[in-house]
């Protein structure tokens, strides 16, 4: 028979029991929750990694034939320059007839003198040889005259000789009015000033008006307009150069001349161990565009590139290389389409063709262009580059996935 304390301690006996199982199922439903919805945010994730970050086109380095180039800076300058000067002395300049930038041709009229006072001087020369030759007439006859009577008593030997003397005195006079005239002609000729060779004026400092002497200076010619351009190389690099180098010069305003090395200076610069290579530049007169010589002017300063041969290298579109923190990438492609950003050396630039002189191989597969929008890992889609003139790119066969994905 049941007492009432034997019933009270089967309630409190039952109770723990029960509470404990409660708080057991309760546990494991959270536990069972919290599994679903880690599995549920997996689940979710899986697409997302999955995703293609961005569809890009493969390009391959390839051999190419670079050229050696050796760029140096210079200044551009006249071959030489002719200075015109006045060789007739206190006459006053008259009229000119050129301009500085005119072109002018050997033996063409530059400037013109006042020539009255030297037209009076050759009227007296003039008038000094005529004089010089009528007294030597007259000597002539009186030594001819003596000649015929010499020897016969009529006048004595000296008076012979004085006749003789003074004919050979009075031919010598006559010399010499020549030469004075011959030199108020020539006076007369420097009245006007010549061009002393073909070319281009670069400077005219005569006036109209002004009396000038002997040997003044009155213009500036650039002889046969040619121009070179005067290239400061190193002393390390100036060995590498021969006359006879092609050499590209590049003004400032973009224009370009193809010319050559026409000799090397034969001493450096002690201060700055540079020395002088003198490249001459064709004129409009030797095959150059009129516009693009005409962007070549004395005196400014211009970029050359000495073309010293050409050696192989490998090359990808410019397009492909991505500057970071100062240093060059490219975007290799893996077999399951995962980038990997691979640090290279940059060398020479040929068109749209960039040389990679180390980090890549031949076998390589880059990313043509965008590398700059992917990161190390990133899965890309890889399409086919359109040809010109071609259809749309197609989508590239799919590659292998990798294990993880093919084991989901």
């Amino acid at each position: 028979m049941n007492t009432p304390s034997n019933s009270i301690a089967r309630t409190l006996t039952v109770k723990p029991l029960t509470l404990g199982l409660v708080l057991a199922s309760v546990v494991t439903l959270a536990a069972l929750g919290l599994f679903a919805t880690r599995s549920l945010a997996a689940d979710a994730a899986k697409p997302a990694a999955g995703k293609p970050a961005l569809t890009v086109a493969l390009a391959q380095p390839k051999s190419s034939m670079l050229t050696i180039k050796l760029s140096a800076n210079g200044s551009v300058a006249a071959w030489q320059e002719a200075s015109v000067g006045a060789e007739a002395n206190g006459l006053r300049v008259a009229e000119l007839h050129a301009q500085v930038g005119d072109r002018v041709t050997r033996g063409q009229l530059l400037a013109s003198f006042a020539a009255e006072s030297v037209q009076a001087d050759v009227a007296l020369a003039r008038a000094a040889v005529a004089e010089a030759q009528a007294n030597a007439a007259e000597a002539a006859a009186n030594a001819d005259r003596a000649r015929a009577v010499q020897g016969s008593g009529a006048i004595s030997a000296q008076q012979v000789n004085q006749y003789l003397t003074q004919e050979q005195t009075a031919k010598a006079r006559v010399e010499s009015a020549k030469a004075q005239l011959d030199s108020q002609l020539l006076r007369l000729k420097n009245t006007q000033l010549l061009a002393p060779d073909n070319g281009v004026i670069s400077a005219r400092m005569a006036t109209v008006g002004s009396v000038v002497g002997a040997g003044t200076e009155m213009f500036k010619l650039i002889r046969q307009g040619r121009l070179e351009w005067r290239g400061e190389v190193t002393s390390a690099e100036i060995g590498r150069i021969t006359p006879g180098t092609g050499v590209l010069v590049t003004a400032p305003s973009g224009a370009q001349l193809k010319g050559k090395v026409r000799s090397l200076a034969p001493t450096v610069d002690a201060a700055t161990r540079n020395g002088l290579v003198y490249v001459d530049l064709p004129s409009a007169d030797k095959g150059a565009t009129p516009a693009v010589a005409a962007s070549f002017k004395p005196g400014m300063y211009a970029r050359g590139e000495f073309e010293l041969g050409s050696s192989g290298g490998l090359t990808v579109p410019q397009t492909a290389v991505v500057v970071r923190d100062g240093f060059s990438y490219v975007a290799r492609v893996g077999a399951d389409n995962r980038v990997a950003q691979v640090k290279v050396q940059t060398g020479r630039i040929v068109g749209d063709q960039i040389e990679i002189q180390s980090g890549v191989k031949p076998e390589d597969k880059l990313v043509a262009s965008g590398g700059s929008f992917l990161s190390d890992g990133d899965l890309v889609k890889v399409v086919e580059a359109a040809t010109p003139g071609g259809s749309a790119p197609k989508a590239a066969p799919a590659l292998a996935k990798p294990a993880s994905a093919a084991s989901k």
